[in-house]
């Protein structure tokens, strides 16, 4: 199945999104059966595989529907949709390691679940597009985190400084449900759409422990969570984080804190000139009353001209030009990016992976690029010892069974890894470039993308 959106389904899309821009108080009620049509079921099946995932409590897979023909399974789904009989599955929750120690719950619909929230999405999302804020980046299409990193380092090289780096408490699982349900409310009249989004809310969790013993919690008693893993979560919390935006610029905070805010789903900071504290308490009292609450051990001010702050990845601040000692602003990867890179890049070749060396060569390549091109905005220093971590490893693991390196790299692709210096083709398109030291200080700006600054 395709994966480009069908041209009928484009031309909806379309047209609910510029009734929504043109008409912001206009409420849409017809919107169940668009959610119900084939074509929408079918291609929001086809991007449910491609994200494949685990299966949910059922452990039906994808490969066990298309074995018994997807076709009929559509049509079964569909029926249930139309005939208003079809009722979500309990989550499976599980628990992953967080970065920074800890674990963060995630939960895993069903299958038939997870293409239901699909085709939601594909009708609502362009209705709540037209309402977010500039300042969201989070979950959009068109928009992702290097934007808002990019935006991030825009601001500070114009001197806003003066930094709120904000924390939310697990805001996934703390987002009221009846004041999110009225702002999903303020754009849709459709009860069968309401019904159907309050049936994912109120959806049981299931978790097991380690022998395996089942326990449910959640249900029509939780007033609180929408779970991280589901397909609409993201649109949901955009939904809601979109009320703490929208007050900010109703309400001039930008103008009276000389600020900007820069979020990322419930990750954000505020830049500004010398009221970030002010900021703070301002948003704090908002974020009470919203029924949110700002982690304040994990929130704190910075002044990015002294002390770099991290955000998606990056960290910004003053980095010192090795060419003439002069400090700027700028951005580039954060130590704790480094860290999770050199642990990810550890666990695949570690000496107990007895995988084929060509298999796990791919799996390393299609990591490394992925993060190179993640990582390819701003100052990259760190990016050296990315290169030599991997490099070493991969010598390691590669002479394991016998492989000469010069033989490795005869496979002709591009991402695979040159044994000729020890270092990954895909981190050198980005990652080699980089460590090039600009001659003077017009190409040093350059690198930065003409938005450094130097400190003073």
């Amino acid at each position: 199945m395709s994966l480009t959106t069908p041209t009928r389904i484009r031309s909806l899309q379309r047209k609910l999104y510029r009734k929504a821009k043109a008409e912001p108080a206009f409420r849409f009620y017809a919107l169940y059966d668009k959610i119900c049509r084939e074509d929408i079921l079918r291609h929001a099946y086809a991007l449910a595989r491609a994200n494949a995932g685990a299966p949910g409590v059922d452990e039906v897979t994808f490969a066990q529907i298309e074995a018994a023909g997807v076709d009929g399974w559509l049509a079964g789904l569909r029926e249930e949709l139309v005939l208003k009989t079809y009722r979500p599955k309990p989550v499976r929750r599980v628990n992953i390691p967080k970065p920074n120690g800890g674990e963060r719950p995630l939960g895993i619909p069903t299958v038939r679940d997870r293409v239901v929230q699909t085709a939601a999405k594909l009708v609502l999302e362009p209705i709540f597009e037209a309402d977010f804020e500039d300042s969201a980046y989070g979950y959009r299409p068109v928009r992702g985190a290097v934007d808002a990193v990019k935006e991030v380092h825009r601001l500070i090289g114009r001197g806003y400084t003066d930094v709120v780096d904000a924390d939310l408490s697990k805001y996934f699982d703390t987002i009221p449900h009846g004041e999110l349900m009225k702002s999903v409310a303020r754009r849709i009249a459709d009860g069968a759409v309401l019904r159907l989004i309050k049936l994912w809310l109120k959806a049981p969790i299931e978790e097991r422990d380690g022998d395996g013993k089942r326990r449910m919690s959640g249900g029509k008693s939780n007033a609180r969570g929408t779970p991280q893993g589901g397909v609409a979560s993201p649109l949901l919390a955009n939904i809601y984080m979109n009320r703490f935006l929208k007050h900010w610029r109703l309400t001039a905070r930008g103008k009276a804190f000389r600020a900007h805010v820069v979020a990322y789903a419930d990750d954000f900071v505020i830049l500004s000139r010398g009221y970030a504290a002010e900021a703070l308490a301002w948003t704090k009292a908002v974020m009470e009353r919203l029924g949110l609450m700002l982690n304040d051990a994990k929130t704190s001010l910075k002044n990015a001209r002294r002390e770099r702050f991290d955000f998606l990845g990056y960290s910004f601040g003053p980095y010192c030009y090795k060419g003439n000692g002069q400090w700027y602003l700028s951005a580039g990867v954060s130590k704790k990016s480094v860290q999770r890179l050199k642990a990810k890049v550890a666990n695949l070749l570690t000496p107990g992976n007895h995988d084929p060396w060509l298999d796990v060569r791919d799996a390393l390549n299609g990591f490394l690029f992925g993060w190179a091109r993640y990582f390819s905005y701003g100052t990259h220093r760190r990016h050296s010892g990315v290169s030599t971590t991997t490099s070493m490893s991969a010598c390691a693991i590669s002479s394991r069974d016998g492989t000469r390196l010069r033989d490795v790299a005869q496979t002709g692709s591009p991402t695979t890894l040159s044994m000729g210096n020890g270092r990954c083709c895909a981190s050198n398109a980005y990652l080699g470039r980089s460590r090039r030291v600009p001659h003077d200080e017009a190409s040093r700006r350059a690198v930065c993308r003409k938005s450094a600054r130097p400190v003073r």
